[in-house]
């Protein structure tokens, strides 16, 4: 018999964060950057992952050099406000970066080819020296939100004490541009196919949660990076279920 397993009188309040889905055409077809997380982590340890993290307060710096939709634009795609939109939007390119060294910025009509020249200002960020814009506005970048497209929204479920809203971002890797396993957060790091990462995980080689089982699926239906971009996508909440199934607990999303 199975049991939803009772929820807290009182819920974690779930912390805003942003998860980017760096996507990229390999020679078999779309692929997408994963990054299996170190076991030490609070928060999903041993879990195959995209890269993201929580919203800093500074990401909601409103003198952002900012060039593509406007975070209006990005409140409604996402039922939210535009102060929340704004960090989001800016947490997904800081977080990107700092995990995996790609840089969704540049000028107003050019974006980064070589990421090098950051390294340090990439570390900065990590240890939370230099905020991301105070590393923009230094280094005369713009951030370029028309480099990344509205893809899902995961609510933490109610049950859990570290709870997460979580904003799903999608973007192509810009050309010239690499992506590395350069973080302490991560064990290892690389490019995969959806599929073939759904086959690893259900082998027992790989963990996933539930966001990102569902998003792989999703993702093994389109050929191209441009055609997952391309999709039309209607963005709602989704706060999974923990269910009790004898002396097991499993994870539904409805």
């Amino acid at each position: 018999m199975n049991f939803s397993v009772a929820e807290p009188a009182e819920p974690a309040v779930p912390r805003d964060a942003a998860t980017v889905l760096l996507l990229r055409d390999g020679a078999n077809g779309l692929e997408v950057f994963l990054q299996r997380r170190v076991a030490a982590m609070a928060f999903a340890a041993g879990m195959t992952v995209f890269p993201g993290g929580g919203v800093d307060q500074r990401d909601a710096d409103a003198t952002i050099a900012w060039a593509g939709p406007p975070a209006a634009d990005w409140a409604g795609w996402f039922n939210g406000t535009e102060q929340v939109a704004r960090a989001l939007v800016c947490a997904a390119v800081r977080e990107t970066f700092e995990e995996s060294g790609v840089l969704l910025a540049g000028t107003a009509d050019e974006v980064v080819t070589d990421t090098a020249r950051y390294a340090g200002a990439r570390d900065e960020l990590v240890s939370r020296e230099l905020s991301l814009a105070d590393f923009l506005a230094r280094e005369g970048l713009t951030l370029r939100s028309d480099l990344l497209r509205p893809w899902a929204h995961w609510i933490t479920p109610v049950q859990e004490k570290r709870r997460y809203d979580t904003r799903f971002f999608a973007a192509i890797l810009p050309a010239g541009q690499e992506a590395d396993g350069k973080t302490t957060e991560a064990e290892s790091s690389g490019w995969w196919r959806p599929a073939d990462a759904l086959a690893d995980a259900e082998a027992g080689r790989s963990m996933l949660m539930p966001p990102t089982w569902h998003t792989l699926t999703e993702l093994a239906s389109f050929g191209t990076a441009e055609e997952a971009l391309a999709a039309e996508r209607t963005v709602e909440a989704i706060i999974p279920k923990l269910i009790r199934e004898g002396d097991a607990i499993r994870v539904v999303a409805e």
